[in-house]
């Protein structure tokens, strides 16, 4: 990815500040995300960085509401949606969408592709049911796919085939926010470059803005405008991509790096 400039000063899709998850309750409560605090900037990547068991999935998962956080704000264009009702945070839900570690687990394998991608499509258009089939074709060839595919079912398809579905189900409501959370951990090396090239093409193309979880360091810099490395639910460092590896100021940041093959 050429060309990448800081995103300090861009306008915020979303402000998250002083988050905490725990796990638990009680004596046994564990806190996995200690009031962490960053932002993304509208059209632009934020990698979040970091070892197994850092806490950020658990991030991802709390700013998607799929898991209840403990403390803290996540303001989405100035509201705060930690502080909404399950049926007032509901028309949010289409403008923030995810995109899974492992496609073929997040695919249901009874029904096939058309019938996955329609259930995204009840979030966001539950109104407009005839106009689904034109969304949904549309959607697979913007990631590369035949219209073909949507009568397969998952294991017809391959891992990469499988990760473009689950591009096209977060892209079938018009996101603007989009959680990529390990997204190309599974697939082979030489299918990760396609994916993250059509994620980079995408994100061009549709003005979308990511938070994409990684804990692999080179995929974070091709991708990223900026990056948060963290560790223990903490964020040790944030700022531009170019600057954290150059020159990068915690000690943690530096033997990440350290530990990266040349």
């Amino acid at each position: 990815m050429s060309n990448k400039s800081t995103i300090h000063n861009s306008q915020k899709i979303m402000d998250v500040k002083d988050l905490i998850v725990n796990y638990g309750e009680g004596k046994n409560t564990f806190t996995a995300v200690k009031g962490i605090s960053f932002h993304i900037p509208k059209n632009k990547t934020l990698g979040l960085v970091g070892e197994s068991g850092c806490g950020k999935t658990s991030t991802g998962m709390a700013i998607l509401r799929l898991i209840p956080a403990a403390g803290g704000s996540i303001l989405w264009q100035g509201t705060d949606i930690l502080s909404l009702s399950k049926e007032q945070f509901f028309p949010y839900r289409k403008h923030i969408q995810i995109i899974f570690q492992n496609p073929d687990s997040s695919l249901n394998p009874r029904i096939m592709i058309k019938s996955s991608l329609k259930e995204a499509m009840e979030l966001g258009y539950p109104d407009n049911k005839q106009d689904w089939n034109d969304i949904i074709a549309d959607k697979l060839l913007l990631v590369g796919l035949n219209t073909d595919y949507q009568n397969r079912y998952p294991h017809e398809l391959s891992g990469g085939q499988l990760q473009r579905v689950g591009i096209a189900r977060a892209l079938c409501v018009n996101p603007q926010l989009i959680i990529c959370d390990e997204p190309v951990s599974s697939l082979d090396v030489s299918i990760q470059a396609q994916i993250l090239n059509l994620l980079i093409d995408l994100q061009d193309t549709l003005g979308l803005s990511y938070l994409f979880i990684s804990h692999d360091l080179s995929v974070v810099r091709h991708i990223s405008h900026d990056v948060a490395v963290m560790r223990n639910g903490h964020i040790r460092e944030f700022g531009p991509v170019q600057s954290v590896f150059s020159d990068p100021q915690s000690t943690y940041t530096k033997k990440l790096l350290e530990a990266v093959p040349r």
